[in-house]
């Protein structure tokens, strides 16, 4: 980790896997989710960005259990929110777009074993983000539009402290899931969604949007085929960095 950066402080049960600048968390993870094991979280170390993916082991069958991005990207928008001012307007693109003011700031994105069963337990899932926290310059995996938490006046917010933050509400998330109360953070995520007047949107059980309009038919917006390519990722430039296969 660049000597920058401070070692993060995360509640238990997280435990840190660190990489090098140019590392890729979601990959890294990924790939040693099995042998990591429930609450590893990967950080990279970087000045401009937070880059970071926690390995979650859920106990429903995976039709079910991709809900739990909503509580990933519920969790970054608070732990965002909380480092904000009170008039910074943000929202959410669904499903996985985290926009500040007008300019794309990052997002989130889920990974499941290639091949799983929609009907059986995955072995493991992967909650990754990335968040951009100064406009330097160059080019990143974020798509066009972008901005930073410092061009929407965030001032100094280091990566340490939003992947802490984002911990500490990912934990909240998962406590009141386990208590029964998906319903509570469907409503959460539901409130920071971009709609327009009018629309009526609500998340079913296997975590599809189902959008209702006055003299219109329901729509339903299936989360698994949205989440199996992140929408706010420029892959021609994610491949410039040597990021994306």
């Amino acid at each position: 980790m660049p000597s920058s950066l401070r070692a993060l402080d995360l509640p238990p049960p997280f435990r840190l896997v660190a990489l090098r600048e140019g590392g890729d968390a979601f990959a890294h993870a990924c790939a040693n989710a099995s042998e990591f094991g429930a609450g590893t979280l990967v950080f990279v170390g970087r000045f401009a960005v937070a880059e970071f993916a926690v390995v979650l082991e859920p106990d429903e069958v995976l039709a079910t259990a991709r809900r739990s991005f909503y509580a990933g990207m519920t969790a970054l928008a608070d732990a965002l929110a909380a480092l904000a001012s009170p008039e910074t307007p943000m929202a959410i693109e669904w499903p996985d777009r985290l926009e500040v003011g007008r300019g794309l700031v990052g997002g989130g994105r889920l990974g499941w074993p290639l091949g799983a069963d929609e009907q059986a337990r995955p072995d493991w899932l992967v909650f990754g983000a990335v968040v951009r926290l100064v406009s330097i310059g160059g080019r990143d995996a974020l798509g066009p539009g972008s901005g930073s938490l410092a061009d929407a006046g965030f001032g100094e917010v280091g990566a340490e402290r939003l992947v802490e933050g984002f911990a500490r509400h990912l934990m909240v998330a998962i406590d009141r899931w386990q208590e029964g109360e998906f319903g509570a953070i469907a409503r959460d995520y539901l409130a920071r969604l971009r709609s327009p007047p009018g629309v009526r949107r609500a998340i079913d059980a296997s975590g599809n949007l189902r959008i209702e309009q006055q003299d219109e038919p329901m729509t339903s917006l299936n989360l698994g085929a949205a989440l199996s390519a992140p929408s706010w990722l420029d892959y021609d430039s994610a491949r410039s960095c040597g990021r994306v296969s």
